[in-house]
């Protein structure tokens, strides 16, 4: 006997849904829901979850939808509750401002929004994470620019810039600059230039880190009641449950 509401699961960002499969299986095995709405940019990747999920996740349907978050959110039918993942730390890519009105604007009475953040921590656990020896987060940095160089017949030279990451406690925002080193242009293949003064930095990112109590704050803010939070062992990260009041 089904004892709890049947709802439709609705994915921001899906990716590869790698992580979400678990979800979604005990969601089938459950009875709780059998319809999976991906959300995400790429053709290529809703094409994927098309064609890998189905074997994967047999009795869930699939229904991805390519676009933008809003937009997409409103093509999902209203038949059913929803419950919307959010997960990684994405709203992280968002200041603390844009979230919260992102949050305002997602969901009605009753829908279920499980998001995850990346708390406010040691200080130099966090800037080493993005300084790191290896040299990840640079190289991601740096690779815009090839990507650029190779989608837009740019010709930036990334030997002339080095990557420079920041955080700041108190606000817990994480932003990584690009440095231009030298003073240069860069010159896109339909003629159009930008000029860099030596030391110029290019704002790249904010991964924004939160506290607990601004957390619920946030949700409270923006018309949720928090219904429970799941950490880590070390607590160095959280994925939040808010319902839509």
């Amino acid at each position: 006997m089904q004892l709890f509401p049947t709802f439709d699961i609705v994915e921001l960002g899906a990716g590869d849904a790698t992580k979400t499969i678990h979800l979604l299986q005990e969601a089938v095995r459950s009875g709780a829901s059998d319809h999976y709405y991906p959300i995400d940019i790429s053709r290529n990747t809703i094409d994927y979850l098309h064609t890998a999920l189905p074997s994967l996740v047999p009795g869930m349907q699939i229904t991805g939808l390519e676009g933008e978050y809003i937009s997409m959110l409103q093509r999902v039918p209203v038949t059913k509750p929803k419950l919307v993942l959010f997960l990684g730390a994405n709203i992280g890519n968002m200041l603390p401002d844009e979230a919260l009105a992102f949050c305002k604007r997602i969901l009605n009475k009753g829908d279920m929004l499980l998001t995850g953040f990346d708390l406010k921590k040691d200080p130099q656990k966090i800037l080493a994470a993005y300084n790191d020896k290896d040299g990840f987060t640079k190289a991601f940095n740096l690779n815009l620019l090839v990507r650029i160089n190779d989608e837009l017949g740019a010709d930036f030279n990334t030997a002339h810039f080095t990557h420079y990451p920041v955080y700041d406690p108190v606000t817990g925002a994480c932003k990584s600059y690009l440095i231009s080193r030298i003073r240069q242009q860069v010159t896109l293949d339909d003629g159009t230039t930008f000029k860099f003064d030596k030391d110029e930095p290019i704002y790249m990112e904010v991964s924004q880190k939160y506290s607990e109590k601004e957390i619920d704050k946030m949700a409270i803010q923006a018309g949720f009641k928090t219904v429970s939070s799941f950490y880590d062992s070390n607590r160095l990260f959280v994925d939040t449950l808010w319902q839509k009041l």
